[in-house]
């Protein structure tokens, strides 16, 4: 298509989008006491005392704020999928068909991060953040700071639990070999650990080590799926890795052998 049309279809999904956004935004809004008291349940035992507001309009933002994030949760199946549709008329028809699974498990990913994070990692997190405190003050459980930092803990798992996808697709379009990144372990690992420190909104270890292994899991099942799905694929980029390293070897031997010679003349000299 031209240009225009190309911005006209883009500008359509757009709207949709924020259509959907603004509808479940109002939705959200007047029903935020019950989705704030469904966020904080699993912390709400390790809380001094219902959450406080310090300034008359600190309620309203706070309310917005949990409206439009969980809003934008629960239309993530609509967003990802008017993004994946903008994309696909450029797709080959023999790619066409990964739009339907990638759709399924992007948004099958990002759900599983954020139910992962809400029963696995939020108890032991603020349990650790708030022992912090014993001993020489006490926590004032401030309704924007509660509800900030849980909200950057499930969209920080949400969107870490991408990663198998990522990795399944760097394999696809041989953007990175499956050899490289099953050899290159280690420093992947040390990557892992590094956006496992970035992703993670506290400065907890506890929450560090929990995300790096859950990471790490994803990592290695994401390999293994890979290596099954794409059996064919990864042979062959076996083997054109294979016949580059040989060709490599072979111009190695023959520049040794060239500078040998070179040197044995002029030793002859």
């Amino acid at each position: 298509m031209p240009l225009f049309d190309h911005l006209g279809e883009l500008r359509v999904r757009l709207v949709r989008i924020v259509a959907c956004l603004g509808i479940a935004v109002c939705v959200f809004y007047f029903a935020s006491p019950t989705v704030a008291n469904i966020l904080i349940a699993p912390v709400r035992e390790f809380m001094p005392s219902e959450l406080m507001a310090f300034t008359p309009f600190e309620p309203f933002s706070v309310r917005f704020k949990l409206a439009f994030w969980v809003s934008l949760l629960a239309c993530s199946p609509i967003i990802i999928w008017q993004i994946l549709a903008f994309f696909l008329p450029a797709l080959k028809p023999s790619e066409r068909r990964w739009f339907i699974p990638t759709f399924s498990a992007a948004v099958a990913l990002f759900l599983l991060g954020t139910v992962f994070c809400y029963f696995i990692i939020l108890p032991p997190a603020f349990q650790w953040l708030l022992e912090q405190a014993g001993g020489f003050g006490s926590i004032v459980p401030n309704m924007s700071s509660y509800i900030d930092i849980i909200i950057k803990f499930e969209l920080g798992f949400g969107f870490a639990f991408e990663l198998p996808l990522i990795i399944f697709y760097l394999v696809i379009f041989d953007v990175v070999p499956y050899k490289k990144l099953r050899g290159s372990w280690r420093t992947v690992y040390v990557v892992l650990m590094v956006i496992s420190a970035v992703v993670t909104p506290d400065a907890s270890p506890i929450t560090m080590l929990l995300m790096f292994a859950a990471m790490v899991a994803l990592y290695e099942g994401s390999l293994l799926i890979s290596r099954v799905v794409l059996a064919k694929r990864i042979k062959k980029q076996n083997a054109e890795l294979a016949e580059e390293e040989r060709v490599e070897a072979e111009e190695a031997a023959k520049a040794a052998k060239r500078a040998g010679s070179k040197g044995l003349k002029k030793v002859a000299k």
